[in-house]
Protein backbone atom coordinates (compact mmCIF):
# COMPACT_ATOMS: atom_id res chain seq x y z
CA UNK A 1 0.00 0.00 0.00
CA UNK A 2 1.21 3.62 -0.76
CA UNK A 3 1.81 5.67 2.72
CA UNK A 4 1.96 9.25 3.20
CA UNK A 5 4.97 8.97 5.79
CA UNK A 6 8.46 9.11 4.31
CA UNK A 7 11.41 7.95 6.02
CA UNK A 8 12.16 11.78 6.92
CA UNK A 9 8.80 12.17 8.65
CA UNK A 10 9.17 8.90 10.76
CA UNK A 11 12.77 10.26 11.84
CA UNK A 12 12.08 13.02 13.06
CA UNK A 13 8.95 11.78 15.38
CA UNK A 14 11.73 9.00 16.65
CA UNK A 15 14.44 11.58 17.57
CA UNK A 16 11.57 13.36 18.94
CA UNK A 17 10.53 10.91 21.35
CA UNK A 18 14.37 10.14 22.25
CA UNK A 19 14.66 14.05 23.47
CA UNK A 20 10.98 14.57 24.49
CA UNK A 21 9.30 11.55 25.74
CA UNK A 22 8.90 13.35 28.65
CA UNK A 23 8.89 16.89 28.29
CA UNK A 24 6.55 18.55 30.60
CA UNK A 25 6.15 15.65 32.61
CA UNK A 26 3.59 16.30 34.74
CA UNK A 27 1.02 14.72 37.48
CA UNK A 28 -2.03 15.69 35.53
CA UNK A 29 -1.17 14.23 32.07
CA UNK A 30 2.43 12.34 32.48
CA UNK A 31 3.70 12.08 29.35
CA UNK A 32 1.23 14.07 27.42
CA UNK A 33 3.09 16.71 26.32
CA UNK A 34 5.69 14.49 25.33
CA UNK A 35 3.69 12.36 23.01
CA UNK A 36 2.45 15.43 21.51
CA UNK A 37 5.63 17.05 20.74
CA UNK A 38 6.76 13.76 19.48
CA UNK A 39 4.23 13.25 17.28
CA UNK A 40 3.56 16.67 15.95
CA UNK A 41 5.62 16.49 12.34
CA UNK A 42 3.40 13.51 11.13
CA UNK A 43 0.25 15.65 12.10
CA UNK A 44 1.25 18.37 10.20
CA UNK A 45 2.00 15.98 7.26
CA UNK A 46 -1.42 14.04 7.43
CA UNK A 47 -4.11 16.19 8.50
CA UNK A 48 -1.94 19.76 7.13
CA UNK A 49 -0.99 22.18 9.94
CA UNK A 50 -3.93 24.38 10.19
CA UNK A 51 -6.43 22.44 9.58
CA UNK A 52 -9.78 21.22 11.86
CA UNK A 53 -9.04 18.11 11.75
CA UNK A 54 -4.98 18.71 12.78
CA UNK A 55 -6.18 20.97 15.81
CA UNK A 56 -9.06 18.22 16.85
CA UNK A 57 -5.91 15.30 17.21
CA UNK A 58 -3.56 17.92 18.71
CA UNK A 59 -6.19 18.03 21.81
CA UNK A 60 -6.53 14.29 21.67
CA UNK A 61 -2.77 13.47 21.83
CA UNK A 62 -1.99 16.08 24.57
CA UNK A 63 -4.26 13.63 27.17
CA UNK A 64 -2.79 11.65 29.78
CA UNK A 65 -0.36 9.63 28.47
CA UNK A 66 2.22 7.43 30.45
CA UNK A 67 4.30 3.98 29.90
CA UNK A 68 7.48 2.95 29.45
CA UNK A 69 9.95 5.23 27.37
CA UNK A 70 11.34 2.53 25.70
CA UNK A 71 8.07 0.49 25.03
CA UNK A 72 6.24 4.13 24.22
CA UNK A 73 7.81 4.33 20.72
CA UNK A 74 6.22 1.17 19.59
CA UNK A 75 2.67 2.49 21.00
CA UNK A 76 3.38 6.13 18.76
CA UNK A 77 4.49 3.70 15.67
CA UNK A 78 0.83 1.48 15.77
CA UNK A 79 -0.84 5.33 16.26
CA UNK A 80 0.91 6.64 13.50
CA UNK A 81 -0.02 3.75 11.03
CA UNK A 82 -3.97 3.40 12.05
CA UNK A 83 -4.08 7.44 11.95
CA UNK A 84 -2.51 7.37 8.34
CA UNK A 85 -5.03 4.88 7.02
CA UNK A 86 -8.29 5.71 8.93
CA UNK A 87 -7.68 9.15 9.36
CA UNK A 88 -9.94 11.13 12.18
CA UNK A 89 -12.31 8.35 12.14
CA UNK A 90 -9.78 6.44 14.30
CA UNK A 91 -9.89 8.80 17.16
CA UNK A 92 -11.42 6.82 19.88
CA UNK A 93 -9.64 4.05 18.60
CA UNK A 94 -6.09 5.55 18.80
CA UNK A 95 -7.27 6.84 22.22
CA UNK A 96 -7.90 3.36 23.14
CA UNK A 97 -5.20 1.81 21.74
CA UNK A 98 -3.16 4.16 23.88
CA UNK A 99 -4.98 3.36 26.83
CA UNK A 100 -4.79 -0.52 26.77
CA UNK A 101 -1.11 -0.73 25.39
CA UNK A 102 0.38 1.85 27.66
CA UNK A 103 -0.49 -0.23 31.13
CA UNK A 104 1.05 -3.41 29.70
CA UNK A 105 3.77 -2.29 28.00
CA UNK A 106 4.47 -0.31 30.92
CA UNK A 107 4.86 -3.72 32.98
CA UNK A 108 6.92 -5.42 30.74
CA UNK A 109 9.05 -2.00 30.05
CA UNK A 110 9.64 -1.26 33.93
CA UNK A 111 10.48 -5.17 34.16
CA UNK A 112 13.25 -5.06 31.81
CA UNK A 113 14.47 -1.39 31.26
CA UNK A 114 13.63 -0.59 34.92
CA UNK A 115 15.01 -3.17 36.57
CA UNK A 116 16.82 -5.51 34.79
CA UNK A 117 19.53 -3.79 32.68
CA UNK A 118 20.11 -1.40 35.51
CA UNK A 119 20.40 -3.92 38.10
CA UNK A 120 22.65 -6.44 35.65
CA UNK A 121 24.52 -4.42 34.09
CA UNK A 122 24.88 -1.52 36.64
CA UNK A 123 26.17 -3.90 39.22
CA UNK A 124 28.68 -5.35 36.31
CA UNK A 125 30.08 -1.99 35.30
CA UNK A 126 29.74 -0.13 38.95
CA UNK A 127 32.15 -3.68 40.08
CA UNK A 128 35.03 -2.78 37.32
CA UNK A 129 34.51 0.65 38.26
CA UNK A 130 35.42 0.26 41.78
CA UNK A 131 38.58 -1.80 40.66
CA UNK A 132 39.72 0.80 38.92
CA UNK A 133 39.19 -0.85 35.12
CA UNK A 134 37.43 2.07 33.15
CA UNK A 135 35.91 -0.38 30.63
CA UNK A 136 33.03 -0.55 33.18
CA UNK A 137 32.38 2.84 32.26
CA UNK A 138 32.66 1.99 28.91
CA UNK A 139 30.29 -0.72 29.35
CA UNK A 140 27.71 1.11 30.66
CA UNK A 141 28.16 3.93 28.07
CA UNK A 142 27.78 1.31 25.46
CA UNK A 143 24.36 -0.02 26.87
CA UNK A 144 22.35 2.87 27.78
CA UNK A 145 23.56 4.01 23.70
CA UNK A 146 22.40 0.69 23.01
CA UNK A 147 19.25 1.40 24.96
CA UNK A 148 18.74 4.87 22.63
CA UNK A 149 19.10 3.00 19.44
CA UNK A 150 16.73 1.03 20.65
CA UNK A 151 14.24 3.78 21.17
CA UNK A 152 14.94 5.31 18.25
CA UNK A 153 13.93 2.04 15.79
CA UNK A 154 10.80 1.17 18.41
CA UNK A 155 8.68 4.12 16.58
CA UNK A 156 9.21 2.63 12.95
CA UNK A 157 8.97 -1.53 14.31
CA UNK A 158 5.86 -0.19 15.80
CA UNK A 159 4.42 1.59 12.20
CA UNK A 160 5.66 -1.36 10.21
CA UNK A 161 3.50 -3.64 12.23
CA UNK A 162 1.04 -1.29 12.88
CA UNK A 163 0.09 -1.21 8.82
CA UNK A 164 -0.34 -4.90 9.36
CA UNK A 165 -2.70 -4.46 11.50
CA UNK A 166 -4.73 -1.83 10.15
CA UNK A 167 -4.54 -4.17 6.75
CA UNK A 168 -5.94 -6.71 8.86
CA UNK A 169 -8.62 -5.27 10.16
CA UNK A 170 -9.52 -2.98 7.53
CA UNK A 171 -13.19 -2.35 7.90
CA UNK A 172 -13.58 -4.10 11.14
CA UNK A 173 -12.49 -0.41 13.05
CA UNK A 174 -15.80 -0.92 15.56
CA UNK A 175 -14.05 -4.17 16.67
CA UNK A 176 -11.36 -3.21 17.11
CA UNK A 177 -12.24 -0.12 19.15
CA UNK A 178 -14.49 -1.68 21.07
CA UNK A 179 -11.44 -4.26 22.06
CA UNK A 180 -9.36 -1.78 22.70
CA UNK A 181 -11.64 -0.54 24.58
CA UNK A 182 -12.03 -3.07 26.55
CA UNK A 183 -8.43 -3.75 27.48
CA UNK A 184 -8.21 0.01 28.86
CA UNK A 185 -10.86 -0.40 31.24
CA UNK A 186 -9.98 -3.59 32.65
CA UNK A 187 -6.69 -2.96 32.95
CA UNK A 188 -7.08 0.49 34.61
CA UNK A 189 -10.02 -1.64 36.33
CA UNK A 190 -7.22 -3.85 37.80
CA UNK A 191 -5.01 -0.98 38.75
CA UNK A 192 -7.43 0.49 41.16
CA UNK A 193 -6.67 -2.19 44.57
CA UNK A 194 -3.19 -1.71 43.81
CA UNK A 195 -2.92 1.99 43.40
CA UNK A 196 -5.62 3.04 45.56
CA UNK A 197 -5.26 2.64 49.30
CA UNK A 198 -8.85 3.11 51.04
CA UNK A 199 -9.86 0.96 54.39
CA UNK A 200 -12.52 2.00 56.89
CA UNK A 201 -11.06 1.98 60.28
CA UNK A 202 -13.94 2.94 62.17
CA UNK A 203 -15.98 0.18 64.27
CA UNK A 204 -19.06 0.29 65.39
CA UNK A 205 -19.59 -0.97 68.86
CA UNK A 206 -22.85 -1.22 71.00
CA UNK A 207 -22.70 -2.66 74.37
CA UNK A 208 -20.07 -5.98 73.81
CA UNK A 209 -21.28 -6.39 70.11
CA UNK A 210 -18.65 -4.96 67.93
CA UNK A 211 -19.02 -4.56 64.17
CA UNK A 212 -16.02 -4.38 62.19
CA UNK A 213 -16.82 -2.40 59.13
CA UNK A 214 -14.33 -2.87 56.81
CA UNK A 215 -14.28 -6.82 57.14
CA UNK A 216 -18.31 -6.66 56.37
CA UNK A 217 -17.12 -4.97 53.26
CA UNK A 218 -14.71 -7.11 52.24
CA UNK A 219 -17.23 -9.82 52.75
CA UNK A 220 -19.40 -7.94 50.40
CA UNK A 221 -17.45 -6.80 47.63
CA UNK A 222 -13.42 -6.37 47.96
CA UNK A 223 -11.72 -3.19 47.42
CA UNK A 224 -15.98 -1.67 47.45
CA UNK A 225 -14.13 1.58 48.88
CA UNK A 226 -11.35 2.36 46.34
CA UNK A 227 -13.72 1.42 43.52
CA UNK A 228 -16.44 3.75 45.40
CA UNK A 229 -14.19 6.85 45.18
CA UNK A 230 -12.98 6.02 41.70
CA UNK A 231 -16.49 6.01 40.44
CA UNK A 232 -17.21 9.40 42.31
CA UNK A 233 -14.24 11.21 41.13
CA UNK A 234 -14.53 9.50 37.53
CA UNK A 235 -17.99 11.67 37.99
CA UNK A 236 -16.95 14.88 39.00
CA UNK A 237 -14.42 15.29 36.03
CA UNK A 238 -17.11 14.86 33.77
CA UNK A 239 -19.07 18.32 35.96
CA UNK A 240 -18.12 21.44 33.98
CA UNK A 241 -17.36 23.15 38.27
CA UNK A 242 -14.52 20.38 38.27
CA UNK A 243 -10.93 19.78 36.95
CA UNK A 244 -8.22 17.39 37.82
CA UNK A 245 -7.02 20.31 40.31
CA UNK A 246 -10.00 21.02 42.35
CA UNK A 247 -10.71 17.23 42.41
CA UNK A 248 -7.08 16.53 43.73
CA UNK A 249 -8.08 19.18 46.79
CA UNK A 250 -11.23 17.59 47.49
CA UNK A 251 -9.77 14.30 47.95
CA UNK A 252 -7.42 15.78 49.93
CA UNK A 253 -9.57 17.65 52.15
CA UNK A 254 -11.80 14.61 52.29
CA UNK A 255 -9.09 12.81 53.45
CA UNK A 256 -7.61 14.54 56.21
CA UNK A 257 -11.51 14.84 57.40
CA UNK A 258 -11.55 11.34 57.74
CA UNK A 259 -8.57 10.82 59.12
CA UNK A 260 -9.83 13.62 62.06
CA UNK A 261 -13.03 11.55 62.68
CA UNK A 262 -10.68 8.21 62.78
CA UNK A 263 -13.01 6.99 60.15
CA UNK A 264 -10.80 5.70 57.70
Amino acid sequence: MSTKINDKILSKVSKRWIIGSQLSWNYERMMGGGYLYSILPFLKENYGDKSEEYYEMVDTHSQFFNTTPHMGGFILGMDMATEEVEGLKAKEAITSLKTGLMGSFAGVGDTIFGVLFPTVFGSVASYMALKGNSIGLILWIIVNLGLLVFRYYSVGIGYKQGLKLVDTMSGRMKALTHSATLLGVTVIGAMIPSVINAKITWVFTSGKVKLNVQDTLDQIMPMLIPAIIVAIVYWLLGKKAFNSTRVIMLVIIFSIIMRLLQVM
